[in-house]
């Protein structure tokens, strides 16, 4: 299976370079493991596209992603009370006297979303709403998801994450959507049905003013993502004075 061979893959890598951070020498002389991980992360369109994101769910967190049951009085409730908290939370962003008017990047916007929609879902009968508490039970407002929604009576747990999109970029193929595995941050930590909500806004013309035009919930039982492997490094590791071979200052 694919999370096999991934973790078969990065395995090996983290054995072979333990090895050479402490001087030994492989046993073997055939190809490097990271030889053969390179080759495999290049083949894409075969390894690492098309994968159900429940499945990365399960195998990063052991939680179960829930689908929305259309004969669930409790699903089909909480819908109506999710949507109309995104109805208000879109009025409210549209007055010309709301606070995201002011701001310019849209990117800074978002936040304002998710904090209008938890006030609005958290007043909202029978339900409870809040930022969701990562493995080490804190806050973090980065990362997925951005909402924790819950169902006092049946105790089911909706995850909701807002997404602003520009009105024409509906069918991009950009990526919009990033779920990054980690155990110390992780914030999926309930079996649950997992929502996002995407608002689409006309461009910023000239009266300067955001305005949406429509919202739509999605549910991501059947959501298939792609993996986007990269390498990185940080500063301290490109500017090492081993490395340097020459300077020049301003005088």
């Amino acid at each position: 299976m694919l999370r096999i061979s991934i973790l078969v893959a990065i395995g090996l890598c983290v054995v072979k370079c333990f090895a050479q951070e402490n001087g030994a020498t492989p046993v073997d002389s055939a190809k490097a493991p990271v030889d053969q991980l390179i080759p495999w992360l290049l083949d894409e369109d075969r390894q690492l596209r098309g994968i159900p994101f429940a499945e990365v769910i399960l195998d990063t967190t052991g939680k179960h992603v829930l689908a929305v049951d259309g004969k669930n009085e409790t699903d089909q409730r909480v819908i109506k009370q999710i949507s109309a908290a995104c109805d208000e939370t879109m009025k409210q962003m549209n007055a010309p006297d709301s606070v995201i008017q002011r701001i310019l990047r849209i990117n800074e916007v978002s936040g304002h979303f998710e904090d209008t929609l938890r006030e609005l879902l958290n007043s909202t009968p029978r339900l409870t709403c809040d930022f969701p508490h990562t493995a080490q039970d804190r806050v973090m407002r980065s990362g997925y998801p951005d909402l924790r929604i819950v169902d006092v009576a049946s105790k089911r747990v909706f995850y909701l994450d807002a997404k602003l999109y520009a009105a024409g970029s509906r069918d991009s193929s950009f990526r919009t959507f990033y779920f990054e595995p980690k155990i110390a941050t992780n914030k999926v930590r309930d079996d649950a049905v997992h929502f996002i909500v995407g608002f689409e806004h006309e461009p910023r013309g000239k009266n300067a003013r955001w305005k949406f035009t429509r919202w739509d919930l999605v549910d991501l039982a059947r959501f298939k993502v792609k993996l986007k492997a990269e390498f990185q490094g940080s500063n301290h590791d490109m500017y090492h004075p081993d490395a340097i071979v020459a300077s020049g200052r301003d005088d």
